[in-house]
């Protein structure tokens, strides 16, 4: 190879921008875990009562219905599309099994069965938002928007004025009773984390996630049937909704239209803070979940520190501009085009 001659730039090697990668890929990977250290001993320090036991129980019963979502979420986010129809698919399964288990309002009185239904009706939501996306082409922005629409319409008919409250004594210890400390809706958080790893390492789903996440176009070349694993994505997401509308039902006693208020903003800063893209292609469960300790943990420290609720919402849009343009920045010679 020549030398570079005076005033010009030695030729490129490869070796500077391999290690750039490498550098950002470590950056994406353990940059959220750093993050979520980071935090917990900046609160320690400003606030005794952070480290306690007790207080990393709150953060982590706090954590558990977030989570549950997130791991729905994750999947459709992997595949380069998104979801707002959380709070629809929320209101809708919230009120179904609060109708369909002992209650208030009318006789019916279905056990466990009505969870069962609650999650069905989810998973029907799911399949709905995904047949129509990719059977009619319709950008998963605004299918999810409009299926979000149609549950809140739904639960708003199903409560009719009138809220029902679960008298369901099982219910009740499942909103109250602890295994080692933590309340029982967080193990089954911790449960649906397990399977959501399941399916991520060893089902086609999540194998084939990534794939079409980062180039949609070489998947279908290859053979993938991206249509189908699309509408398995939205499918399983849209149980897990349900889930975490049955979870809100059981800690709140009640069925109400708003139980999933405001999960849209905090699944997805949760997903992106821990390093899933938005653009698809890169992330996954325990990324995710990452970010889910992240926001619960920033919450409860803000809290402990006297920061004013208002002040919360801006510093948490704060950190997700930031967590997008530092998880963005190592595609940021592939994003030509940025809409």
């Amino acid at each position: 190879m020549a030398p570079a001659r005076l005033g010009q730039a030695p030729p490129e090697t490869g070796r500077a921008p391999a290690r750039s990668r490498r550098r950002a890929s470590l950056l994406a990977d353990y940059g959220p875990l750093g993050a979520l250290v980071l935090l917990c001993l900046t609160f320690s320090v400003l606030s005794p009562q952070f480290a306690t036991w007790g207080n990393l129980r709150n953060v982590l019963d706090s954590a558990a219905v977030l989570a549950v979502i997130t791991v729905g979420l994750t999947f459709v986010l992997m595949l380069g599309a998104i979801d707002l129809s959380i709070e629809g698919v929320m209101a809708t399964a919230a009120l179904s099994v609060a109708l369909l288990i002992a209650n208030t309002r009318n006789d019916i009185d279905l056990g466990f069965l009505a969870i069962v239904a609650a999650v069905a009706l989810g998973a029907c939501f799911g399949l709905a938002t995904g047949l129509l996306s990719t059977g009619l082409k319709i950008p998963s922005f605004m299918t999810t928007l409009g299926m979000s629409a149609i549950g809140i319409g739904i639960a708003t008919v199903l409560f009719a004025g009138v809220q029902p409250s679960v008298t369901s004594p099982a219910m009740g210890e499942w909103a109250s009773g602890q295994w080692f400390g933590l309340t029982r809706l967080t193990f089954v958080a911790i449960g649906v984390v397990i399977v959501g790893l399941l399916v991520q390492h060893y089902t086609r789903l999540g194998r084939y996630a990534r794939a079409i996440g980062g180039a949609e176009d070489l998947a279908l070349l290859s053979g993938i049937r991206v249509r189908r694993y699309k509408t398995i994505a939205f499918t399983f997401a849209g149980a897990v909704y349900g889930l975490a509308g049955v979870m809100v039902t059981i800690q709140l006693g009640s069925g109400i239209v708003q139980a999933g208020v405001g999960q849209n903003f905090a699944a997805i800063t949760a997903a992106v803070v821990g390093g899933t893209l938005l653009s698809g292609g890169r992330g996954g469960v325990l990324h995710s979940i990452v970010g889910v300790l992240i926001v619960t943990v920033l919450v409860n420290g803000l809290v402990l520190i006297g920061v004013s609720p208002y002040v919360q919402g801006a510093v948490q849009g704060v950190i997700v501009v930031a967590a997008v343009a530092i998880t963005a920045w190592p595609l940021r010679q592939r994003l030509r085009v940025v809409k």
